[in-house]
């Protein structure tokens, strides 16, 4: 039987990797803690990954090393520790110790030194080493013990995963790194060369930094770009070659007076973790703590406990008296919250089984309508109670919170009272969403669902769905479980959403601009939404299913014509098998390949080739775009058609995206290609009902005008006041030509241009576009930045302020965190800057068509009009207007979308009329 890995972690290098990588996090002193949170999930991660492995995390101690003894200049690039991240060394020292795990701070040495003597000794008595680190350095001691980890990206490296990532293997790691030194540590190497020129040299001598200067004249016989000036460059820096390959060298053999014996984990100290996580205020991982010092029995004696949980008053009503009781709770309370359980997540289809309440932290009840499992007690009849509570929900002056509230709005709405359809609850007085508080407050979080929320902010692991109906197939639904396990449950439920709002509603409260943005922007939409999803949209499933067969005779045509090009038949669906026809028959450039190695048969690889104008990847490209038009709309949509409406109901998600836009999904209707006539034939299946037409009103270069406005530059200002074609503008600029001289292919350029700069886009990435080399794209982008200099001055102004702050904002305080805005790691540190600069204009221009949703469904409203909004996809409202309204609807939609924000330029809304959306555009 195999021995368990020692498992060896570079603290320091993840103390690092978390402050810099994860979203800002205080506690309610001020006291950042991000970093300790950060490492100690890793820690947690690492042990359950690793239950039987001794361990040891290992720092920097404080004070100079041998390397600095050896050239002043070692780690002089690195600026300071941040002050930020100096105050959780010591708790996360501490936190680290109370979890059981042995800690190691040597003097005089690094944390890379320290771990390398462990690793080599381990190795050397046949114990696989584990290495848990995210730094490069660490490669050199990779062999067939020793495999590094990393466990922020869930890397694993071998010796065959360093060559793969380095060009070399790791006895060569050290004369990689002593050539072309490292900027991080200011190990100078030999300048000018990088990392392609240094595995190139090494592996063309065959051995390492000796060895290359032994045989420095075969170097120009080299495949190495200018290998004919290297030798004299080696030669000039040798020395400091061989002072940055001692720099390099990570110490095996430092004094040590611990051995494998005393790297055992020890036992969690329940009470030091409940008064570290109490001062950090990791209030979810002090409920975890006490459960798990409750199950070995340990009894927790602490000066400051953690606050206790809401005492717990649920009740499940199923009499008369007690329904009145808490009927007079309703109406009596400031704020309710309230909560439906249904037969399903389809708002439209799924039946009400019961409702649940709360008036006050730790008091709810659960109302059991319509449980039907054998032995179900006697319940409330349902009609009966949905006409005493009808009153009170759809009262605007009552206050209620929900969580995801829109989706109990609409299972209200649709339960029929009595048996009239038209007869539903139409819930008014949502004022709060937990939900949406939660995304408001910050997007980038991954989750904004009750469970997740009860967690992060209150402390308290809530009863999953799964706990009480089960998994997969034998899942029960609701109405299904036993009354005695839904009554709590529901109450919970309830009772949370009530305890969440406290929480997150002090917090908003806190920043006025995004408390703004909830109570402004996202709670008038939810109804809005409500109503547009239960309106739905009426397709032509006859035309959808033409469409489908006649996609289906495209990819029999697109699948010979590839066996054709191939010389032979094969799966198009098969990774292996395409790999093998493109690559090795074909002969095709590999331009990147798959983590096992491969050559990449994805998606960007087949566009690029196909760019290049190789046949087979242009007809796979097409084939895979029709195909999946093909399962997702034209196939999928008629199944998707509801049989009570007869219509689509797509469900418009306000807290996925970081940037605020809506996203949709069952159909997702954001998705349907404009540009291909395939994509637009699938539009002209939305069709407007008999005596009606459909109105699709579409902001009109909305981002550019955003732009214009953020930046203040007058030439951009200029044409968009003087209704000019901003991109002709553009053109006339950067290419020295008049307006009117200005040819299809500069125009074409310049829109390039406008909306590459916005998205971030390199000269690189331009010149592919546009079909120049990148020394002409460069010029052309120097160009614009030279007529447009307000453009350069937004972006630079942007990057300094998101660096400083850590996000950026929408004109109408929409936050936007950038976790790696200061990152060490370029690409990441690149990645977050250009989104700095696109989502002021992304997420503006999210906030003002949700601005303009809420305007258009109150004029309707108040109108009586017979129109209604049916769809919003991107910056684009479509309705559905009776004819002989089209006129006075046109309008009045174009003046609302223009005034839903106050910019420096107009915002123009394009109106296009007809009887399918395709037609109204």
């Amino acid at each position: 039987m195999s021995q368990a890995p020692l498992v060896l972690v570079d603290g320091s290098s993840y103390l690092y990797r978390a402050f810099h990588a994860l979203p800002p996090l205080t506690t309610s002193k001020g006291l950042p803690t991000g970093a300790v949170k950060g490492v100690l999930n890793m820690l947690k991660s690492l042990r359950k990954q690793y239950p039987d492995s001794p361990f040891a995390v290992v720092f920097d101690a404080k004070g100079g090393t041998f390397r600095d003894e050896m050239f002043a200049e070692y780690k002089a690039n690195r600026p300071s520790m941040p002050d930020d991240m100096r105050v959780q060394i010591e708790p996360l020292h501490a936190s680290v110790i109370a979890l059981g795990f042995p800690l190691l701070c040597v003097e005089g040495v690094e944390a890379d030194d320290v771990i390398g003597t462990l690793a080599r000794s381990s190795a050397a008595a046949d114990r696989p080493v584990v290495i848990s680190t995210g730094d490069k350095d660490m490669a050199q001691l990779v062999d067939g013990h020793i495999t590094l980890v990393n466990t922020m990206t869930g890397s694993v490296m071998d010796i065959e995963g360093v060559k793969e990532k380095f060009g070399v293997s790791p006895e060569q790691i050290i004369d990689y790194l002593a050539l072309m030194g490292d900027s991080s540590d200011n190990i100078p190497g030999v300048p000018g060369i990088g990392p392609k020129t240094a595995s190139g040299l090494l592996v063309g001598v065959g051995g390492g930094l000796v060895d290359l200067y032994e045989k420095l004249d075969i170097v120009p016989t080299l495949p190495i770009r200018g290998a004919k000036n290297l030798p004299a460059k080696l030669e000039e820096h040798r020395e400091m070659a061989f002072l940055s390959y001692r720099l390099a060298t990570i110490k095996i053999d430092v004094p040590l007076d611990i051995g494998l014996e005393d790297l055992h984990l020890k036992q969690p100290d329940c009470e030091k973790l409940i008064e570290l996580y109490t001062e950090l205020e990791f209030k979810s991982w002090i409920a975890e703590v006490e459960r798990e010092a409750k199950r070995a029995g340990q009894v927790i004696v602490h000066e400051e406990p953690a606050p206790p949980a809401e005492e717990q008053q649920y009740e499940t009503i199923l009499d008369q008296a007690r329904f009145d009781v808490w009927l007079k709770k309703l109406n009596d309370a400031r704020l309710i919250a309230f909560d439906t359980e249904t037969t399903g997540l389809d708002a439209q289809q799924a039946q009400l089984v019961g409702l649940s309440f709360a008036v006050k932290p730790g008091e709810a009840a659960y109302i059991p309508l319509t449980h039907s499992y054998m032995g179900v007690p006697e319940q409330l009849d349902r009609d009966t109670v949905l006409r005493a509570l009808k009153p009170l929900l759809e009262d605007p002056a009552k206050a209620k919170v929900g969580q995801h509230a829109k989706f109990d709005m609409n299972i209200l709405a649709n339960c029929a009272i009595g048996g009239d359809q038209a007869c539903g609850i139409m819930v008014q007085g949502v004022a709060f969403d937990t939900m949406l508080e939660s995304y408001v407050l910050d997007s980038t979080a991954t989750r904004h669902d009750m469970d997740s929320l009860a967690l992060k902010y209150l402390g308290h692991g809530t009863t999953s769905f799964q706990d009480i109906a089960g998994k997969g197939v034998k899942q029960l639904t609701f109405d299904q479980i036993s009354l005695e396990q839904a009554g709590p449950y529901a109450a919970e439920d309830a009772d949370v959403t009530l305890r969440l709002h406290h929480v997150l509603h002090e917090k908003l409260a806190a920043i006025p601009s995004l408390n703004s943005v909830l109570t402004d922007i996202e709670m008038p939409l939810v109804p809005v939404l409500a109503r547009i999803e239960r309106q739905g949209a009426l397709v032509d499933a006859n035309l959808l299913g033409i469409q489908s067969v006649e996609l289906g005779d495209k990819l029999v045509a697109l699948e010979r014509e590839a066996f054709a090009i191939a010389g032979e038949e094969f799966n198009l669906g098969s990774p292996k098998q395409l790999g093998v026809i493109l690559y090795e028959k074909l002969g095709l450039p590999i331009i990147s390949k798959t983590a096992k190695g491969q050559p990449s048969t994805a998606e960007a690889v087949l566009a690029e080739l196909a760019e290049q104008d190789f046949p087979l990847p242009k007809v796979l490209m097409q084939y895979r775009s029709m195909s999946k038009l093909k399962s997702t709309y034209t196939d999928r949509l008629p199944e998707q058609i509801n049989p009570r409406t007869g219509r689509i109901h797509t469900s418009y998600h306000q807290a996925v995206t970081a940037t605020g836009r809506l996203s949709s999904s069952d159909p997702n209707l954001q998705n349907i290609p404009i540009r291909t006539a395939e994509g637009r034939r699938i539009r002209q299946a939305f069709v407007a009902p008999k005596g009606y037409k459909l109105l699709a009103a579409d902001y009109s270069q909305i981002e550019l005008r955003i732009m214009a406005h953020l930046a203040k530059d007058e030439g951009l200002l200029h044409a968009f006041r003087n209704d000019l074609d901003v991109h002709s503008a553009t053109a006339a600029e950067v290419f020295g030509v008049e307006l009117n001289d200005v040819t299809t292919d500069q125009r074409r350029s310049a829109k390039a241009i406008n909306f590459g700069l916005i998205y971030g886009m390199s000269a690189f990435g331009l010149a592919k576009q546009i079909g120049v080399d990148r020394k002409q794209s460069q010029a052309y982008i120097d160009r614009y930045f030279a007529r447009y200099p307000g453009v350069l001055d937004y972006m630079e102004r942007t990057r300094t302020q998101a660096a400083e702050q850590g996000y950026v904002e929408t004109i109408f305080g929409r936050r936007l965190y950038l976790p790696d805005i200061n990152a060490k790691n370029p690409a990441l540190r690149k990645g977050a800057e250009r989104t700095a600069i696109n989502a002021p204009m992304q997420g503006t221009a999210a906030d003002i068509i949700k601005k303009a949703m809420v305007a258009v469904d109150n004029w309707l409203t108040a109108s009586g009009l017979d129109a209604r909004v049916i769809l919003q996809v991107h910056d684009e409202l479509v309705l559905e207007v009776r004819e002989d309204l089209v006129d006075e609807v046109r309008e009045q939609v174009r003046s609302h979308m223009s005034e839903a924000a106050k910019l420096d330029v107009p915002l123009v809304v394009e109106v296009g009329v007809g009887n399918n959306w395709d037609e109204a555009h």
